[in-house]
């Protein structure tokens, strides 16, 4: 998957304040959802595929998606030293939470283990 954009002031919409050990990124990209390797994509509604973490408004995203499905693909990949946890979603919103775009959002927890 080709990110287009990452959107720092996405990452505390979605995502837990204050992580202990790593960080987040927050990335679109116009391309259709993929598996993480190999994984499954699930069909989930709103509030259960963007979790509690985040500081996103739940009634708005409800509303926003109106019982659509959101696709979301679950996976993670180690290289190493480096942890990253990875979450896609499709359609997404925008920042506002007043459209749904096409294409993946995907949310990376990345952290740096140590030996």
């Amino acid at each position: 998957m080709i990110l287009v954009s990452c959107d720092p002031a996405l990452v505390p919409l979605f995502t837990p304040p204050h992580p202990h050990l790593g960080r987040y990124e927050v990335c679109a990209s116009s391309d259709p959802i993929r598996p993480v390797n190999g994984g499954p994509i699930e069909a989930l509604e709103a509030l259960d595929a963007f979790g509690s973490a985040g500081t996103y408004d739940r009634p708005a995203l409800s509303r926003l998606y109106r019982g659509t499905r959101v696709q979301v693909a679950r996976g993670w990949i180690r290289s190493g030293d480096r942890f990253e946890s990875i979450t896609r979603l499709s359609p997404y919103p925008d920042a506002s939470l007043t459209r749904l775009l096409p294409g993946t959002l995907e949310i990376r927890f990345i952290a740096i283990l140590s030996p």
